[in-house]
């Protein structure tokens, strides 16, 4: 089975996700999104990405509780920059950190948080310095960012892949 469909449960998960998407369970969406998910899986295979290993889960679940938190905190705070007088919206910039988490799951994670967050957008990484460029819509204080990136996100990432 595993020669034919080398990866079930991304393909069930693709399988899936078109369907909600296609808002349809019509024989023709079913046909087309199970050749979607096959090729998906196909892909994968032709990737060949390193094997994933979660030191501990229970960090992961923590993380996920903080970004669900953070996220709805910066959609109100994004929703008065926005609403807000012309003086809050003079305040964005560019800033720079040094990152130490080193795995690869963990900065794909990280870069997912911060582009998803609203008000910030992950920019560039220079993997040799390990430097993360930053966009952030209301950068009062740098240091502040870095200390909730660093102490919110990047310590459980490490917590959880390295």
């Amino acid at each position: 089975m595993r020669r034919i469909l080398p990866h079930p449960l991304l393909f069930l998960a693709l399988l899936a996700m078109w369907l909600l998407l296609m808002q349809s369970l019509s024989p023709g969406q079913l046909l087309l999104g199970s050749l979607v998910a096959f090729g998906g899986c196909w892909v994968m295979v032709a990737l060949d990405p390193p094997p994933v290993r979660m030191r501990r889960p229970q960090a992961a679940i923590r993380l996920a509780g903080r970004v669900f938190v953070d996220v709805f905190r910066s959609n109100v705070a994004v929703g008065r920059i926005i609403l807000g007088d012309a003086e809050r919206r003079t305040h964005s910039g560019f800033m720079s950190l040094r990152l130490d988490l080193t795995s690869s799951y963990g900065l794909a994670i990280l870069a997912v948080v911060l582009t998803c967050t609203p008000g910030t957008q992950w920019v560039h990484y220079d993997p040799a310095r390990r430097v993360l460029m930053l966009h952030v819509l209301d950068l009062v204080d740098e240091k502040e960012w870095v200390r909730i990136i660093k102490q919110r996100y990047e310590a459980l990432l490490m917590e959880i892949f390295e």
